[in-house]
């Protein structure tokens, strides 16, 4: 696409052909289900009707909207959104599934930066405290993960405890 945007709208400014490109683009990106011929066909309707009523924001196309280098320039770039969009939507899994695998790895790195770390002063409080709640023989904590770990199986044993007594009850 960026190769073909080089290649095309040679008499309009930067600005122009920028501006004409990213409507283009958006065009392209909002009505996927359109092909090109109709893509520019609405294109080329709805600048003449705001060329008409002097509402354009593309003013610069009244004199060359008909011109046939213009026609084939615009349905080169159609064209090549079309492609573009179309091979994002395939990638899209495969995206989806590296970002997976990119979720799970810092996961991984967390965990086993977690487990060279001593526990945090606020860990070992919070374990000695539910010791004592639940009167659980305390383990040496060595690392955060430990510890985290260590936290998470007496919560979870006692809410389940907690769930189960509540569905005893009639």
């Amino acid at each position: 696409m960026y190769e073909v945007k080089k290649q095309i709208y040679l008499s309009l400014s930067k600005n122009q052909k920028s501006a004409l490109c990213n409507f283009l683009r958006a065009l392209v990106k909002k009505s996927p289900d359109m092909n090109s011929d109709e893509l520019l066909q609405k294109f080329i309707e709805d600048e003449n009707y705001y060329l008409e009523i002097n509402a354009s924001r593309f003013e610069f196309l009244g004199d060359i909207i008909n011109d046939p280098d213009f026609l084939h320039d615009t349905e080169l770039y159609i064209n090549e959104c079309k492609k573009y969009y179309d091979y994002k939507k395939k990638q899209e899994p495969l995206l989806k599934a590296q970002k997976e695998f990119e979720k799970k790895k810092r996961a991984f790195l967390r965990e086993v930066k977690m487990s060279k770390e001593p526990p945090t002063s606020k860990q070992l409080y919070y374990y000695d405290r539910l010791c004592k709640k639940y009167n659980l023989e305390k383990k040496d904590l060595t690392s955060k993960l430990q510890a985290r770990d260590e936290i998470d199986k007496i919560i979870s044993e006692h809410e389940q405890g907690v769930k189960t007594s509540f569905e005893d009850q009639p």
